[in-house]
């Protein structure tokens, strides 16, 4: 039964591929396409549902081949992968089903249908991965496979931020190579497995006199894979690529995408390389400092933007170094609160660029102050992005304020003096900027006067494939924040298993 695993990757994949190859004509016309399409991304949501379905602590493997005759290439589905997936099959799904209505009036709608397939079964691939070094194939993978989403419009603009989001994705996967390269040199493939808790012997390593060396291989490996996370000094693709590529395109890079880069870190640091050989390390502090750093100017940058989906791009900055400051930290309350915001921003941001993108789509304008007073005309999209907004602040009774509220006790907690206080207050200090960049739009949109009253009467609700997965987003915003314990619990099992 472990050659199941097979089905939730290999199907889009394949799915993707038939509906890329095959010509225009062969749908006839467009409701064709998208009645095909709508089941194909069922079937593959189900099928990724039923991955992720077994009993919480439960494992799977399945052998795919070796490479150089003795490094696996396999998958394994733990809690962990049955995070991700999960949370990458919600997003596909709903994002998925607004791109239907979405990408009625673009060119190459069948095209962006297809890689939006693979990138979904690549993606299942890279949280089903069994080691390091398959990890690692389908992280590439998931960088070529959606940058043709990010390339969809074709304009010059375009074009340079997809040749911007290959440059650093690759330069960070290099990094992130040399580390793999070198672990292996010195724990053989036993590195590269995936154990709970990690494996290296630093002790070992302080008497061969390669500690300095191994300590800066796993340095290299959190910088290059800190890339696709966004995280400072190589952030800047991220705001590049977002504001140029659909929106349903930015809200599955911005969801679900970026957090390859976190599972990537999470599967060396606490399954490969073991937080007792980094805990107290230079390591640990210059990627907690980096990560405070990314958090406090993506917020920064994000409430001095006047674009509404760059602005988003730099919450997303800051956001995902929420997460990466809980993983520096080593302990379990910040580890569980890190995981929280992995599936809480998920919902979040999804919802937020989808919210942008149906202002784009009714209006063909991208400027905060181009949207003042629409909320008269659109109130039930206005309310979700009000709701999901507070959730992204930490507002209760919204999710953010529980995974915000593991973080900052977490960073409280920590054995990094210094740095863990700095780090919470870190955290404060970016909830009021988020709150200064995103409610703004909603007091706007509900309290101020149109600009132009004579354009915006022939403006409405966008239409119910569009609202209804925002809907559905703003309502898992309040659901988990009402009833957070049953995840925190999973969570927690994950969490002690690691430390």
């Amino acid at each position: 039964m472990n050659e199941l695993i097979l089905l939730p990757i290999i199907l889009p994949i394949l799915l993707g591929l038939v509906l890329l190859l095959l010509p225009e004509r062969v749908f006839g016309n467009r409701k064709w396409l998208v009645n095909m399409t709508g089941v194909s991304f069922l079937l593959c949501a189900a099928l990724g549902c039923f991955a992720v379905s077994g009993a919480a602590g439960e494992q799977s493997a399945l052998l795919l081949f070796r490479i150089v005759g003795e490094i696996p290439v396999y998958f394994a589905i733990d809690d962990l992968g049955r995070l991700f997936a999960g949370v990458v099959t919600l997003v596909f799904l709903l994002v998925g089903f607004f791109s239907l209505s979405y990408m009625q009036n673009e060119e190459h709608e069948k095209r962006y249908y297809a890689f939006y397939l693979i990138t979904y079964g690549v993606l299942m691939g890279l949280d089903f991965a069994g080691n390091l070094v398959t990890l690692y194939l389908f992280y590439e993978l998931m960088t070529i496979v959606s940058v043709p989403l990010v390339l969809h419009h074709g304009t010059k603009e375009a074009v340079m931020a997809g040749l911007k989001y290959l440059i650093y994705s690759f330069c960070g996967a290099y990094m992130a190579l040399f580390g793999i390269y070198f672990l292996y040199s010195f724990e053989a493939s036993n590195m590269l497995a995936f154990t709970p808790g990690g494996s290296m012997d630093i002790g070992r390593a302080a008497q061969s006199g390669n500690s300095g060396m191994l300590l800066a291989a796993v340095f290299l490996m959190l910088l290059g894979f800190g890339v696709k996370a966004g995280m400072f000094p190589l952030h800047a693709w991220l705001p590049t690529a977002h504001p140029v590529a659909p929106a349903p395109a930015s809200a599955f890079l911005s969801g679900i995408i970026v957090k390859g880069g976190v599972l990537a870190i999470i599967r060396t640091v606490f399954y490969c390389v073991g937080v007792d050989a980094l805990r107290g390390t230079w390591v640990q502090t210059v990627w907690a400092v980096l990560a405070v750093v990314t958090l406090v100017m993506g917020s920064a940058l994000a409430f001095k933007e006047k674009a509404l989906k760059k602005r988003l791009a730099y919450s997303t900055v800051s956001n995902l170094s929420y997460i990466l400051l809980g993983l520096s930290m080593m302990n379990r309350t910040a580890f569980v609160g890190s995981l929280l915001h992995v599936v809480f921003h998920a919902v979040i941001k999804s919802a937020l660029f989808l919210f942008a993108g149906a202002l784009i789509f009714n209006t063909g304008r991208t400027k905060v102050n181009d949207f003042i007073g629409l909320a008269r005309r659109m109130p039930t999209l206005y309310w979700c992005y009000t709701v999901v907004s507070l959730g992204l602040i930490g507002i209760p009774p919204t999710s953010g304020l529980v995974s915000k509220w593991y973080l900052a006790i977490g960073c409280l907690e920590s054995q990094m003096g210094a740095v863990g206080w700095i780090g919470a207050a870190a955290l404060l200090v970016s909830a009021l900027l988020t709150a200064g960049y995103l409610l703004p739009i909603s007091i706007k949109g509900f309290l101020y006067a149109p600009v132009d009253s004579s354009l915006i009467t022939k403006y409405h609700e966008p239409s119910p494939l569009m609202l209804v997965p925002i809907m559905i987003f703003a309502a898992l915003t309040i659901l988990f924040g009402v009833f957070p314990m049953p995840l925190i619990r999973f969570l927690g099992g994950i969490a002690a298993a690691l430390m």
